[in-house]
């Protein structure tokens, strides 16, 4: 039976979030492919990781356009921010649970064509915060960037939560959104 590029990403994704340093030997193990093989399809671990980091990123932006963050971004309506801030929140716990360890994999973070990507999507949140800023939603004396970066943060802790079994699954949409809201709130928090 031969074993094509989707199938390898899909196994590798499923391993590295069990184990985010595994070898390429190890990979191929979990794939159920030889090193060899492995290797006709990737020449090196960066290799794998960056052909990862795109199909992450492509999860993201999927993520970004059926929460509605550009319709968000635009709009001054609390009701509507809330919603988008709240559905995207949602759909990054899912990209963030599909492929968590990426959130810290150097490949990921030195790559220029993801950094780009990453950079680009992230302009997208950061609009979508500012918009919440000026609808009173969150607190304006942070900038939105680091916001962004606080939600970046959050992920990693659904993530590493996850992994370890720290918190049940059906809990961690409750505990990110709560997190978010309570600790970027417009009140400072008293809600």
């Amino acid at each position: 039976m031969s074993v094509g590029r989707e199938q390898i990403l899909t196994a590798a994704i499923r391993h590295l979030n069990e184990d985010p340093t595994a070898s390429m030997a190890e990979l191929a193990e979990a794939v159920g492919i030889s090193r060899a093989t492995l290797h006709r399809h990737f020449s090196s671990r960066d290799e794998l990781m960056v052909a990862l980091g795109h199909r992450a990123l492509a999860e993201w932006e999927q993520a970004q356009e059926a929460a509605g963050v550009a319709v968000g971004a635009a709009s001054t309506d609390p009701e509507v921010i809330r919603r988008v801030l709240d559905a995207l929140l949602g759909r990054l716990i899912e990209v963030a649970d599909a492929y968590g360890f990426g959130l810290t994999d150097h490949a990921m973070a030195v790559h220029p064509d993801l950094l780009r990507r990453s950079d680009e999507l992230e302009e997208r949140e950061v609009a979508l915060f500012a918009a919440a800023q000026r609808a009173g939603m969150l607190r304006a004396d942070l900038p939105p960037r680091w916001i962004s970066n606080a939600v970046f943060g959050l992920l990693v802790a659904v993530r590493e939560s996850l992994r370890r079994g720290e918190v049940a699954r059906r809990d961690v949409r409750h505990l990110l959104t709560t997190t978010f809201f309570q600790g970027a709130a417009g009140d400072g928090g008293r809600a």
